[in-house]
């Protein structure tokens, strides 16, 4: 039995790298049989890349770990709810479960912004969301409100 708030914990650890780089700081981890494959967090400013979010960077490592391009015995933590672009990747990477923390009420594709159509796709994930939710808003709230305070 996987222990979700465990793993969770491993996705804050990495959204912490994403605030010492002054990036949004979300962080997730790709595991498989309880050892974790790939590690990723925010870097699309650093790395002049839009798709660099935490998910995409975490499963670009597990797929090379694994030598393949789809990770169906997988499951990705995420520090918050994911967007579109990183729900779709998981969709085509085949992963078996999605466990998020914070909901994200400006760019979630799970349930806060859209629905993604699972219907309309050849895979459908097994989700759960709100682990650690406190913990991984936290992190959030603070990196914004002091971004909001320091532009005064």
């Amino acid at each position: 039995m996987i222990d979700d708030e465990f793993f969770m914990g491993k996705a804050l650890a990495e959204a912490e790298k994403s605030l010492e780089k002054k990036e949004v700081p979300v962080g997730a981890v790709v595991v498989s049989r309880n050892k974790i494959l790939g590690r990723g967090h925010n870097e699309p400013i650093l790395r002049n890349d839009p798709t660099a979010h935490a998910e995409i960077t975490a499963i670009r490592k597990a797929c090379l770990k694994k030598k393949n391009y789809r990770l169906p015995d997988c499951e990705l933590f995420v520090t918050l709810e994911p967007c579109a672009m990183c729900l779709s990747a998981l969709v085509h990477v085949r992963v078996k479960r999605l466990v998020f923390g914070a909901y994200d009420p400006k760019a979630g594709a799970v349930e806060s912004v859209m629905e993604f159509p699972f219907e309309k796709t050849n895979h459908r994930i097994v989700i759960k969301g709100g682990v650690l939710a406190d913990e991984c808003g936290k992190i959030l709230k603070d990196f914004f409100l002091k971004k909001r305070r320091s532009k005064k």
